[in-house]
């Protein structure tokens, strides 16, 4: 009787533990509102899902999600700017993009041919879990390569490191509202890099 209350207790003991590393895993917001969330809040997530992200992104061979954390990162922190379904998203330059990008300027701006910005994502479930979003990529080719999108081209990668399958007008349609900045949308104001805030 003594040895089957003692199994039972270790294999209780077991189950708790692994229940406790699995919670232990997630990563919780205090709100499932991105807009509700402290800084301190957001920084804190966003190292909890750091690693995340680039173990997900680079399941697959895309070849910026094999790099793009070696570029110019753009703001201080992720923030949500309404669009990319409301997600904390932090975007990174790469060394032909990062100067002229860096400027956020709003008018007769004209990013040069390479330029490459990579777009992390993270999205808010029930009870504030955090979910790793697309890796959303946009790269500037020279004229004629893609008119209909002003010489843009999208892509991303999903979690798992699949690529994402989507029109581009889908990502342009958005993208063109913001014309004389060649169709970039910065991040919000308050977490730019050389912000003061």
């Amino acid at each position: 009787m003594k040895i089957l209350s003692l199994a039972a207790a270790a294999l209780a003991a077991a189950m708790l533990l692994s229940t406790t590393s699995a919670h232990a895993e997630d990563c919780i917001a205090p709100s499932a509102d991105p807009f509700d969330l402290e800084e301190a809040d957001v920084v804190t997530l966003y190292e909890c899902m750091e690693a995340k992200m680039l173990a997900g992104y680079t399941k697959g061979e895309d070849p910026v999600a094999a790099v793009y954390r070696e570029w110019a990162v753009t703001a201080t922190r992720p923030a949500v700017a309404g669009p990319h379904g409301e997600r904390l998203l932090l975007t990174f330059a790469n060394d032909v993009a990062a100067e002229q990008y860096l400027k956020f300027e709003y008018e007769g701006v004209e990013m040069p041919v390479g330029s490459v910005l990579a777009k992390e994502s993270v999205k808010l479930g029930k009870e504030g879990k955090a979910r790793i979003g697309p890796l959303f990529i946009m790269t500037k080719v020279a004229a004629g390569e893609a008119d209909e999108t002003d010489n843009w081209v999208y892509s991303g990668v999903q979690p798992n490191g699949k690529p994402m399958k989507f029109k581009q007008a889908f990502c342009h349609d958005c993208h063109a509202a913001f014309s004389d900045q060649d169709a970039l949308a910065y991040p919000l104001e308050e977490v730019r890099i050389g912000a003061t805030n």
